[in-house]
C-alpha cells in the first residue's frame, strides 16, 4: 500500500523581492534555538557556518529586522521576530494537520485503486486525536490498509450509520453531562446494530499560558474582561462539552472575548495560546503538555469507536481490534499525558457503555 505525507510550505515575500522559502530558514531557527550557537545549528542541518550567516542575513535584509543575537561567549539566542516565525510554522501545521492527513489517505486509496486491484480497507472517521494518532501509527506500522478522515464526533457517527465508514470515533463526558452528549449521538447509534470499542479516558480542562498570568482558575474566569479565549470550531464534541458546562453555570457566551474565534485541533488552540494570541482555551491535556502550557483539568471524558457489530467478524477488523487490546497499544495510551489506557480495547454494547441512556 501506498504512503503519501503532505505537509504545509510557506512562503514570505516584500513588494516585487524574491520569495523567501521559510522551509530552510526555520529549520536552521529552530536548530540554533535548541543548540545556542549558529556553528553548531549549522551543523545539525546539514549546512556550512557561511551558508547560515548568509541564509540570516537574507532573511533579515527582507524582514528589517534582525532575527537573532550574538555575543561573545554568550553564544545566540531568537529575537522575538525569529520565535513568531516559528511559533507560526508551528500554529499552521496544528491547524491544517487533519485536513492533510486526510487528504494523504485519499489519495493513497486513489493510487491503489489506479494500479492495483481493489483490496479491503479500514475506513476509519474520527476527531482528530492524539490516541487516534498513536492508533493510526500502530496500523501504518504494520502495513494494514486504513482510509482516514478526520471529522468531528457528530459526523462520523452519522457517516457510519450511513455505511460512509467502519471505524466512528467520537467522545463522551463522564458525569452530569453525559446523558445530554449521548443523546446528540442517538439519531444514528442503534443498540441493534453497533458496538463500541474503548479507546481511552481522557482529561479536558483549560490550557493558559505558562505560570497563568491571568490567574485563570476555572470557566466562570472566561467572562473576565481583558481574558481572551480561542475556541474549537462549530459541530465539534469539543465544543459542544464546552457549550454545556457554560450553560450550567449561566454563563452566556456573548460574554467570553474570543468565543467564536475558532481551531480545528486541540494542538491549534494549544499553538494559538503559545504563541501569545488568546490567554486561555479548551481542550485535552496533551496538547498543553506538548506545547509547554500549564493546564487546569475540568472534566473526564471517554473516547470510543463505534463500530457496526457485525464487522468484528471481519478479518482486517480483527486485527485492528487485536492491536486496541494489546499490552504494548494500552502502554502507548497511558504515556500520553491526561489519558488513561486501563481499559483501551475493551468491547461494549451501547446499553453497558451508556446504562441511563
Amino acid at each position: 500500500m501506498y504512503k503519501v505525507k503532505i505537509k504545509p510550505h510557506w512562503e514570505i515575500s516584500r513588494d516585487a523581492e524574491q520569495p523567501l522559502d521559510t522551509a530552510v530558514l526555520l529549520t536552521l531557527l529552530t536548530a540554533i534555538q535548541e543548540t545556542g550557537s549558529i556553528a553548531n545549528a549549522a551543523k545539525q542541518t546539514g549546512s556550512s557556518y557561511r551558508h547560515a550567516w548568509g541564509l540570516l542575513r537574507e532573511a533579515e535584509h527582507m524582514f528589517g529586522h534582525p532575527l537573532i543575537e550574538t555575543g561573545r561567549g554568550r553564544g545566540s539566542r531568537l529575537l522575538p521576530l525569529a520565535e513568531k516565525l516559528i511559533w507560526a510554522d508551528r500554529r499552521i501545521a496544528a491547524r491544517l494537520s487533519p485536513t492533510l492527513e486526510t487528504l494523504a489517505s485519499e489519495l493513497e486509496g486513489e493510487l491503489s485503486k489506479t494500479v492495483s486491484r481493489q483490496s479491503p480497507v479500514i475506513r476509519l472517521n474520527a476527531s482528530h486525536g492524539f490516541a487516534v494518532a498513536a492508533l493510526l501509527h500502530q496500523l501504518n506500522e504494520l502495513h494494514l490498509p486504513v482510509e482516514l478522515r478526520y471529522r468531528n464526533s457528530a459526523d462520523a457517527v452519522a457517516a457510519l450509520a450511513r455505511q460512509e465508514c467502519d471505524l466512528a470515533g467520537f467522545h463522551v463526558p463522564l458525569g452530569e453531562f453525559e446523558d445530554a452528549s449521548v443523546a446528540s449521538y442517538s439519531h444514528w447509534l442503534d443498540k441493534n446494530k453497533h458496538s463500541l470499542i474503548h479507546l481511552a479516558v481522557r482529561n479536558q480542562g483549560l490550557m493558559v499560558a505558562p505560570g497563568n498570568p491571568k490567574n485563570i482558575a476555572g470557566l466562570a474566569d472566561l467572562g473576565r474582561p481583558g481574558v481572551l479565549f480561542v475556541n474549537r470550531q462549530p459541530g465539534s464534541g469539543t465544543r459542544m462539552l464546552l457549550e454545556l458546562m457554560l450553560s450550567r453555570q449561566a454563563l452566556p457566551t456573548t460574554a467570553i472575548e474570543g468565543f467564536e474565534t475558532a481551531e480545528f485541533t486541540h494542538s491549534a488552540i494549544a499553538a494559538f495560546i503559545a504563541s501569545g494570541m488568546a490567554d486561555v482555551g479548551f481542550g485535552v491535556q496533551t496538547a498543553a503538555q506538548r506545547f509547554g502550557l500549564d493546564f487546569i483539568p475540568l472534566i473526564r471524558e471517554r473516547y470510543f469507536f463505534a463500530l457496526s457489530t457485525s464487522a468484528m467478524k471481519d478479518p482486517l477488523m480483527q486485527q485492528v481490534i487485536g492491536i486496541l487490546q494489546s499490552a504494548s497499544f494500552r502502554e502507548i495510551v497511558n504515556q500520553l499525558s491526561g489519558y488513561d489506557g486501563s481499559a483501551t480495547g475493551e468491547i461494549l454494547s451501547l446499553s453497558k457503555a451508556f446504562p441511563g441512556c
